[in-house]
C-alpha cells in the first residue's frame, strides 16, 4: 500500500487586484511551484483601477478593457482562484486562512501576503440612498456612468483629492452641472501643496466646476429614498441629483482583526510592516493595505498609488519566498521605491515622483508663458523628496526624478531643477 502524497505547500495572496496579482504572478515568475490560493472578495478577475474614474465612467472604455490579464493568462498561472469571497480571519499563529465561503473553509498555508486595499469612507445619511455614489469598484463605476448617461444632472462631489478632481473633470466634460465640495481651498492641495493646488482649482474653475472651498460636509440630504444634495457645516444645502463620495477610505484590515492581538499586528493605519514589507512571520503587506518602512526616507508610507500596488505586489512575493527557504531564494531585500502616480484631467497630465505630501518647502518653476506648463519640487527636512510635473516631456520628468531617487540636499537639488528645465 502506497503512502499517500503530501499536500503541495501553499501560498495565499489575500486580495486579487494589482497588488494581489503581481504577487502571485512574482511567486510563480521566481520559481515557486506550490499552491497559489489568489481571494478576491469581487466575482472579476482582476482589473485596473485608475481608470475607472476616467476612462470607465467616461464611457470612452467598456468594463472589458479594464482587465488586467486575460483568462489564458491567468490559467498559465495555475492559480487556485477564489473570486466572489471575502477572508475572514488569519491565524499567523497557526498560519491558517478562513474564507467567508458557505463551508468557512480553512486553509493551511506557508505563508500569505495581504493585499486587501481601501473601503471607501461614507458619510451619515448616505447608506442606501439612490443616487449616492462612491468610486472603489467596477460597479461602482458602472452605477455612476448610467446615472450621468442622462443630460444635465446635478453632482456634487464631496473630496478635493484625486478622484474626487478627474470624476470632477469627467463629468463637466460630459456636459454635467459640477459642484466640488473640499474642506481645503485648492484641488488636491494636500498632495500637490498650496501654490499647484490654487492653479489646478483654477483649471477646474475655468472648465465650469463650481468649488465650494473650505466647507466640511456633515451628511446627505435625500427625500423619499433619493438624493436631493448635501448639508455643509453652515447649515447650507448644495442641490444635486447626484453626489459622489471621494472623502478617502479605510485600510482593509477587519480580517485581520481577530488574530492582531496576539501576533502582536499593528492594524492603526492599515497592516505595519517593516522594511521588508513583513508584518509577522510568513505574513507579508503589500499595496493600498500596507503601511511599511521605507529606510530610504527613514519614515513610515501607506501609498495608494497604482505603481506602488504591483512593486510592492513583487517586493512582498521575493522576501516571502526567501523567509521560507532562503537557500533557494537568497535574502530578503528592503523594499526602497521612488513612489510615482498620475492623474489626469481635461488635457492636463500630472506626474509625481516621490512624496509631496507633508513637504516644508516648495519651489515652482513655471516654463514660458504658460502657468500650466510647470516643475515643482518638494523638499523637507533640508533634503529634496518629491517632484511634480505637469506639460513636461518624459525625458525631463526622469531627468527630474533622479534628485529625489536618492534625496539631494536642497541647494543641490534647486540647482539640478533649474539646469534641467532650462534644458
Amino acid at each position: 500500500m502506497s503512502a499517500p502524497h503530501a499536500a503541495r505547500p501553499r501560498i495565499a495572496v489575500v486580495g486579487a487586484a494589482a497588488a494581489g496579482l503581481a504577487a502571485a504572478e512574482g511567486l510563480r515568475r521566481l520559481g515557486w511551484d506550490g499552491e497559489i490560493t489568489l481571494v478576491g472578495d469581487e466575482p472579476h478577475p482582476p482589473y485596473d483601477r485608475p481608470p475607472l474614474s476616467k476612462h470607465v465612467l467616461s464611457g470612452s472604455w467598456e468594463p472589458g478593457r479594464t482587465a488586467l490579464r486575460d483568462a489564458g493568462q491567468l490559467t498559465e498561472l495555475g492559480l487556485d482562484l477564489r473570486l466572489g469571497t471575502r477572508a475572514v480571519a488569519y491565524d499567523p499563529a497557526r498560519r491558517t486562512l478562513t474564507l467567508g465561503d458557505a463551508g468557512q473553509t480553512v486553509l493551511r498555508c506557508a505563508g500569505v501576503i495581504a493585499a486587501t486595499g481601501v473601503t471607501p469612507r461614507t458619510l451619515p445619511g448616505g447608506d442606501g440612498v439612490e443616487g449616492v455614489h462612491v468610486l472603489r469598484t467596477l460597479e461602482d463605476a458602472l452605477a455612476l456612468r448610467r446615472r450621468l448617461a442622462t443630460p444635465g444632472r446635478r453632482l456634487a462631489v464631496v473630496g478635493g483629492g484625486v478622484l474626487g478632481a478627474e470624476a470632477a473633470a469627467v463629468a463637466c466634460a460630459l456636459g454635467h452641472q459640477v459642484t466640488l465640495v473640499g474642506t481645503g481651498d485648492t484641488v488636491m492641495g494636500r498632495v500637490l501643496g498650496p501654490e499647484a493646488g490654487r492653479l489646478l482649482a483654477d483649471v477646474h474653475r475655468a472648465h465650469g466646476v463650481v468649488l465650494r472651498s473650505g466647507q466640511a460636509v456633515t451628511g446627505v440630504r435625500a427625500d423619499a429614498g433619493r438624493a436631493t444634495g448635501v448639508v455643509l457645516a453652515d447649515g447650507t444645502v448644495v442641490e444635486a441629483d447626484d453626489v459622489l463620495l471621494a472623502i478617502g477610505s479605510v485600510p482593509a484590515v477587519d480580517w485581520l482583526r481577530p488574530g492582531a492581538e496576539a501576533a502582536g499586528l499593528d492594524l492603526s493605519d492599515g497592516l505595519r510592516c517593516d522594511e521588508f514589507c513583513a508584518a509577522a512571520p510568513g505574513l507579508y503587506g503589500a499595496g493600498d493595505v500596507a503601511r511599511w518602512y521605507h529606510p530610504g526616507l527613514g519614515r513610515e508610507l501607506r501609498i495608494e498609488h497604482r505603481m506602488n500596488a504591483s512593486e510592492q505586489g513583487l517586493a512582498a512575493a521575493r522576501n516571502l519566498l526567501a523567509e521560507l527557504d532562503p537557500e533557494r531564494f537568497g535574502e530578503r531585500r528592503p523594499f526602497t521605491p521612488v513612489p510615482y502616480f498620475w492623474s489626469d484631467q481635461y488635457d492636463l497630465k500630472l506626474q509625481a515622483h516621490g512624496v509631496l505630501a507633508g513637504a516644508d518647502r516648495t519651489e515652482v518653476r513655471v516654463l514660458g508663458k504658460d502657468p500650466l506648463r510647470l516643475a515643482a519640487l518638494y523638499g523637507t527636512a533640508g533634503r529634496a523628496t518629491g517632484i511634480l510635473t505637469i506639460g513636461l516631456p518624459p525625458r525631463q520628468t526622469r531627468s527630474l526624478r533622479a534628485l529625489i531617487a536618492t534625496p539631494a540636499p536642497w541647494p543641490e537639488a534647486i540647482t539640478g531643477l533649474t539646469e534641467t528645465v532650462a534644458a
